[in-house]
C-alpha cells in the first residue's frame, strides 16, 4: 500500500489518509488498506493502539442522510471510503473537555475512478458520525470494536445546537438546502436521535472525554 499523505481537518482528530492507485489502459489497481504498511507509517502513529475488526458496504440512495452516530462500549473508531458515488461525512466533537466540542465538520468524500488516489476518512471515538449522499452511493467502512447496540447513541443531524463554525462554508450552505428538500430520505430513528444539548447534558455523555 502506498500512503500518499495524512491529512488533519478542521477537528484535528480527523484525519484524511490518501492512499495511491496505479492506473493504466484497462483501470486502475490499488492497495486500499494493508495493516503493516498504516502500523509502519509515521503519520499513521494515531492508530498504534487500533485494530480494525470489522468491515462494513453500505449502499445510500440519492437524498440519504444518516447519523449521527457513536458508541462508548467498547469504543468505536471509524475509517470510512466512499466506493462509488459521492458521500459528504459529517463529524461533530463530543468529548467532555475538548475545547472543540459540540463543533461539527463536513469533508466531501467523492469517488473518481480518474484520480491516480483513493482516501480514506478516520473517525476516532468521541466524535459523532454522519453521512449525507447527493447521489447514489456504496461505501465501506472499519470498525476498531464490535457493534454493541445497549451501547450507542444518536443525535440527530438536524440538531441545530451544533456550532458549525469549523465546516467548509459551501458544504455548510448545500446542506442547508439539502436538509429542506421534500427529497430527504432519513430513518425514523435519525430523526429521533437527540438534540446536541441533550446528549452534552446525559449522564452517558461522560462515556467520552478527551485523552491525557
Amino acid at each position: 500500500m502506498k500512503i500518499l499523505s495524512v491529512t488533519p481537518l478542521a477537528l484535528p482528530e480527523i484525519r484524511v489518509v490518501r492512499f495511491a492507485r496505479f492506473p493504466d489502459l484497462r483501470g486502475y489497481f490499488t492497495e486500499s488498506f494493508n495493516q503493516e504498511d498504516f502500523s509502519g507509517h509515521p503519520g499513521l502513529s494515531f492508530l498504534s493502539e487500533q485494530r480494525f475488526v470489522q468491515s462494513n458496504e453500505s449502499y445510500s440512495r440519492a437524498g440519504t442522510l444518516r447519523g449521527l452516530h457513536f458508541q462508548w462500549d467498547p469504543p468505536q473508531g471509524k475509517l470510512v471510503r466512499t466506493l462509488h458515488g459521492q458521500m459528504i461525512d459529517i463529524v461533530v466533537d463530543i468529548r467532555r473537555g475538548s475545547s472543540n466540542q459540540g463543533r461539527g465538520i463536513m469533508y466531501d468524500l467523492t469517488s473518481d475512478e480518474d484520480r491516480e488516489y483513493g482516501e480514506w476518512i478516520w473517525v476516532p471515538p468521541g466524535f459523532a458520525h454522519g453521512t449525507w449522499f447527493p447521489r447514489a452511493s456504496r461505501i465501506e467502512y472499519l470498525c476498531s470494536a464490535a457493534y454493541n447496540p445497549g451501547a450507542e447513541g444518536a443525535i440527530t443531524p438536524l440538531s441545530e445546537d451544533v456550532d458549525w463554525s469549523l465546516c467548509d462554508t459551501t458544504l455548510r450552505a448545500q446542506f442547508r438546502t439539502f436538509v429542506a428538500s421534500e427529497a430527504l430520505l432519513m430513518s425514523d430513528k435519525d430523526r429521533a436521535g437527540m438534540s446536541l444539548s441533550n446528549w452534552l447534558t446525559d449522564s452517558r455523555a461522560r462515556e467520552f472525554r478527551v485523552q491525557g
